[in-house]
């Protein structure tokens, strides 16, 4: 087993006492209200606001610049029994997204049709082949969803050919904006809507949302939508805070209460049968929505989701659960022989990034396997196979690092490229692909600083085992829906033992019973996933530190706190590392200087 790489614990700065004061009350012991003062929750109203989220608190769509144009088109479409073609990216984001606007639009229309780019013959977003599609099936309108912010020329080529385009997006814009009706993007420098984090398919629910606004349809005609924006907000992995605080909540409520039949087929598939969080969406329904679009195509994902008998969604729901348990084989291939690449190679030992090609893996896979190799080595990376005749990848990045800006500084021997601070894609031709391994490299020692070097674990609150009380328990419960911006509280415990019943489960993860040895009536049930290594000093009776998060653990119909161990350090004291000490990795950087 390989050696775990060693994380930085930070201590979150204190809150103000006053606040923390105020919030504090009977049902809201002071641990609990030291959490929501950091969280920006500053009193008692605040925290009524944060733990009871309401619809009514949702933006007014037509403050998103563009929605008025983008609505009386829609109508417009609609009166003159046009063709309206719902256009979506092939992952869970775009799926959901094309699943939510047509499955919605064809309660007015007929006169509708949906189009997913294969992921191999057309790559990501608006593509010629789409746009020829819908000339061919006499299209008037195509609605983008998920893509398109960057499209000009496909754009143009549309309307060359009689189409027009309504653009929801929520990725980063250009220096311009496609010709299109409408482009709808809150990260538009010129939109003044208030929330800027929405998911692609949270955009299309704004763009239903405002259609139903005009239209005098009622507001609950559109929550049976709410579902496919919780899956895609949780799977796209932005911020479930604001707004997404409250789709996701009621969009978890009804997949919870009332799953529609695609859903309750994959939650089948995954034999899930407990209440879903968050985290249930991203491991359980991301992964075979994805997989589809992957091995076989997207097309798959939104027919499923789109499905209205159980018959056809568990038929639909089985063939998607193949795709994916291929994909998994295929990951653990991938990753294995990228991580025996990068072992032989003495450049990729000394570089501050990992850049790992191979003409026969397989491009459905990529960004899964750039994921892996992140957690493994912790550097920014970029995973690149062949299609097409060019080198085409995915890139992830480390907390805190752009991966996009430093792709951006090898632009001139890319193709094509596109993502955010944390994930991206590109394409090359072939023969850069050494050339851009170098750059990319030389970008990342130029911009990143020495702290992102180093994994970091936040550590919200040290908290003694037995200071966990059933009125902190109760407040943790209430914070979700958890995810990034409200990610679930992790503590800090110094000196605990094992009763003695630490055992190895599965071959990796370590199953314990923690406690403080000066209050051994107060322990807790504990597993540390993937920390199969600490086994030893587990069983040695020697105190130890951990980072943990408490969570509901369910087993034969009883549920009881469970530690989930998120980090182990052997001792007690001097378990936090000052950021001063770090500027040695990178004498170069600017925040180094700062601190010389």
């Amino acid at each position: 087993m390989h050696a775990p790489i060693v994380k930085r614990w930070r201590l979150k700065p204190a809150p103000d006492p006053g606040i923390v004061h105020e919030l504090t009350y009977e049902r809201c012991p002071t641990s609990a209200a030291t959490i929501l003062a950091q969280r920006g929750i500053t009193d008692k109203r605040g925290a009524a606001h944060f733990f009871r989220p309401s619809l009514a608190d949702l933006h007014d769509p037509f403050l998103m610049e563009g929605m008025q144009l983008a609505v009386e088109r829609i109508e417009r479409a609609l009166g003159d029994n046009e063709r309206i073609m719902v256009f979506g990216d092939y992952d869970v984001d775009g799926t959901t997204a094309v699943a939510l606007v047509y499955g919605f639009l064809a309660r007015f229309t007929g006169n509708l049709t949906f189009y997913i780019p294969d992921r191999y013959a057309e790559g990501y977003g608006i593509s010629t082949q789409g746009i020829d599609k819908a000339k061919e099936e006499g299209v008037g309108l195509i609605i983008a969803l998920d893509c398109g912010i960057k499209s000009l020329e496909k754009v143009a080529y549309a309307q060359e050919r009689g189409i027009d385009f309504i653009i929801c997006d929520h990725h980063l814009p250009g220096d311009r904006l496609p010709e299109a009706v409408a482009v709808l993007d809150p990260k538009r420098p010129d939109c003044p809507y208030p929330f800027k984090e929405l998911s692609g398919c949270g955009i299309g629910f704004k763009l239903m949302q405002g259609f139903a606004q005009r239209n005098s349809i009622d507001f609950e005609e559109l929550e049976s939508l709410l579902d496919l924006v919780a899956i895609s907000t949780a799977c796209d992995i932005v911020p479930v805070g604001g707004e997404n605080r409250i789709l996701c909540h009621f969009g978890l409520q009804r997949i919870n209460d009332k799953p529609r039949p695609g859903v309750r087929a994959i939650l089948g598939m995954a034999n899930v049968k407990k209440r879903l969080g968050v985290g249930d969406l991203v491991f359980s329904i991301g992964p075979r929505i994805n997989a589809a679009g992957r091995i076989e195509h997207g097309r798959k994902a939104v027919e499923l989701l789109l499905a209205h008998e159980e018959q056809q969604a568990v038929a639909i729901a089985t063939l998607i659960d193949g795709n994916n348990s291929h994909r998994q084989e295929l990951d653990r291939n991938m990753t294995e022989e990228a991580l025996a690449h990068i072992a032989e190679d003495e450049w990729q030992q000394s570089a501050w990034s990992t850049v790992v090609f191979n003409p026969d893996w397989h491009k459905g896979v990529v960004g899964i396997v750039a994921s892996r190799l992140t957690e493994r080595h912790y550097k920014p990376t970029v995973v690149l196979t062949a299609s097409n005749g060019k080198a085409v990848g995915s890139a992830r990045s480390v907390k805190g690092f752009d991966v996009y800006e430093a792709i951006s500084a090898c632009s001139d021997l890319l193709e094509q490229f596109g993502g955010h601070m944390y994930a991206a894609g590109l394409t090359m031709p072939l023969e850069n692909v050494q050339a851009f391994r170098a750059r990319f490299d030389k970008a990342v020692r130029a911009m990143i600083l020495p702290e992102q070097r180093i994994p970091e674990e936040d550590v919200d609150l040290e908290l003694r085992l037995d200071a966990v009380d059933d009125g902190l328990l109760r407040v943790i419960r209430h914070m979700a829906p958890y995810g990034p911006g409200n990610m679930r509280p992790v503590f800090l415990a110094r000196g605990v033992v094992d009763s003695g019943s630490a055992r190895l489960v599965g071959e990796h993860h370590l199953k314990m019973r923690l406690l403080h040895p000066d209050a051994p009536r107060r322990s807790f049930d504990a597993i540390a996933f993937k920390q199969a290594n600490w086994l030893e000093l587990v069983r040695s009776g020697k105190p130890f530190s951990v980072l943990y998060t408490l969570e509901d653990h369910e087993w034969q119909g009883r549920v009881s706190t469970q530690l989930n161990i998120k980090d182990i350090k052997p001792g007690v004291e001097g378990v936090l590392l000052e950021e001063e000490s770090l500027s040695e990795l990178n004498p170069q950087s600017p925040r180094a200087s700062q601190h010389a």
